[in-house]
Formats: structure tokens, sequence, C-alpha cells
């Protein structure tokens, strides 16, 4: 890790990167913001903490997961409302040893990752639970501080899944929702284009945003000479609807997908985002989009089965960033 303790008191803001072995910008964007920071340690106001590979073991092997089990490393952070019988295996430890470094000086969090290839870059900002471990008051205040740094990186701001899907899957375990919804601390994703190379316009707007974020709370008083404004060279949101990450629609029937809609297209319900035909090029299914929306990445491959998300989309979103995390308590 790089620690770049400025002159003056102020936040720490914390830039993480690789914990998916095989997204390589996002190590890209962290490394460069320590790169930018460093040499203005003297006009800081705070600490910029850089981890830009949190999943080593991923990364040597050029893969999403790590070598200490076949499951996703960014669902295994600590929170602090699920009941556990087992005692923990390897990379729940290691995840927990990040968190805890993480939470004994962080203020804000941007954790940098990438997404399918060929999509465009975006920020997804998670929702604000309350319940047994935080009042709605506070949860309230803490989402002004999330749509702060969220808006301050210039990027598309999806919201995550609605509640009850986003505790089913995992997600305040991720780095971002466990800094979130267990410490209290302002924290994002950044989705910087596809994964396994570094792909450079999205890495100059991720190194952009951060230090627009440093800007906005007060570390730094104008981002560093030789970095881009936040948002520049990013595709904008081609709606103007709140909109929540969405992964679909999936296919009914085995085949090979031929995709009717580009990255950032508008679509509406009912629109075709794909077609599935034969080996031999027969149309045997017509796939419609189920929301209003624009699509933000594209399935890889060519062979999809049944049950297979053609694309991912930023959806309309006509739900609350501030939620209980037991929908039974609305």
């Amino acid at each position: 890790m790089t620690v770049v303790n400025g002159a003056a008191d102020g936040p720490t803001l914390w830039v993480t990167g690789g914990v998916h072995g095989d997204e390589a910008t996002g190590v890209a964007v962290a490394q460069d913001v320590a790169a930018a920071t460093a040499p203005l340690a003297g006009d800081l106001a705070g600490a910029v903490v850089v981890v830009p590979v949190v999943n080593p073991a991923g990364l040597r092997r050029n893969e999403r997961t790590s070598y200490y089990g076949g499951d996703d490393p960014n669902r295994h952070f600590p929170d602090t409302e699920r009941d556990a019988s087992r005692p923990p295996e390897t990379q729940e430890r290691i995840d927990t040893r990040l968190f805890e470094a993480l939470t004994d000086s962080a203020d804000l969090l941007v954790d940098c990752h990438t997404a399918q290839v060929g999509s465009m870059p975006f920020t997804i900002r998670d929702r604000v639970l309350y319940g047994a471990e935080r009042t709605e008051a506070a949860a309230e205040a803490l989402a002004e501080d999330l749509d702060r740094l969220a808006s301050a990186l210039g990027l598309p701001v999806l919201t995550e899944y609605p509640a009850a899907e986003y505790v089913e899957q995992s997600l305040q375990r991720s780095t971002a929702g466990a800094a979130l919804n267990t410490a209290g601390i302002p924290a994002i994703t950044a989705e910087l284009g596809g994964h396994s190379v570094v792909e450079a316009t999205a890495r100059a707007a991720g190194v952009a945003g951060v230090c627009a974020a440093a800007v906005e709370f007060g570390l730094l008083e104008a981002v560093p000479a030789g970095v881009g404004a936040a948002g520049d060279g990013v595709p904008a949101a081609p709606v103007d609807y709140p909109v929540r990450r969405f992964v679909g629609p999936r296919v009914e029937s085995a085949g090979l997908v031929r995709h009717r809609v580009a990255v950032g297209d508008a679509v509406e319900a009912g629109d075709v985002v794909a077609e599935v035909v034969t080996p031999h090029g027969a149309v045997t299914e017509t796939v419609e989009s189920d929301h209003d929306g624009y699509v933000i990445g594209r399935a890889e491959g060519l062979a999809t089965y049944e049950g297979t998300a053609v694309v991912s989309m930023a959806v309309r979103d006509d739900g609350d960033l501030v939620v209980p995390r037991d929908p039974d308590d609305e």
C-alpha cells in the first residue's frame, strides 16, 4: 500500500483496486492516484491511502477469484447483522484484516473495478440500509455524503439493486458495501470499462474522478496538474431519470446470441435487445427489454443458454436510496 500524508489535518481517502484479479484498469487507477497525489503532500489536508491490488492471488492468475476459494472474494467483508455458525475461512480472514485497517482510518472509500468487455464506465452507489445497526436518520445523513462522493466522480451513477436483492447477493459484504453499511463510511464502486487490459480512457476518467472527489471533500484545493476533468471522455447517461443496476433480460432458449443494441443505447420496455439464432442462423427467440433504461454492457461470448443474461442495464429506479434492511420494516 501507499500512504500519502498531508501537511494539514483532513479526511482520509482510501482508494482500492484489484479485488478481482483480472480487473486491470482499477489497479492502474489506484496506482496513478498515488502518483498524482504524492508530489502534493505539502498541499494535502488529510491523507490518501492506496491499495492497488487487494487480491494478489487473483492477479497472479489473471482471474476474478483467488486461489483461496472459488467464490467471489468481494463478498466476504464483515457484516455485523449476519449470524454465522461456521468459523471464517481464508478469504474471509483476509478481507476482515483489510476491513479492520480501512475502518481504523478511512473517512471515504473509492473501490475501483471493471465490468464486461466493452462496457461503459459508471459509478455504483449502494443502498444505505437502516435497522438494528443504524437509525433511519443516521442513514439519511450518511446518504448525503454518499451522494456527494458518487456525483464527484463525474461518471453516470447507478444505484444498486433493491434492498432484498442487494442482501440476497451479499453485496453488503463487498468492499464498498461493508464500508458503507457496516462501518458507516461513504464508499462507492467505480466500474471503469472492461476487464483484463488497462483501458486508457477509463483509466484517465478514474484518476480524474478520484482527484475530483478529493477536492470535493477538502483534501485538495484543485485537481493536480496533468489530470483531466472528471467525466472527460466518458459517455453521459442518455436518460434523465434515476437508474439502478439490472442484469438482463435473460434468454429462454439455448443458441447463438446476436446483439441488437450497443453500449450506451437508451431502450424502452419492449424494445428488442438481442436475438437467439441456431448454428445455421435461423432466429429462434427475440429478446425484449423488461425495463426502460440504457445498456451499460453486453454479455461476452457467442453461445447462450437458458437463463443467461444478454446485457447489463441501468434501468428506471423508483425506489429510495435509504431503505430498511428488512423489507418487512417498511
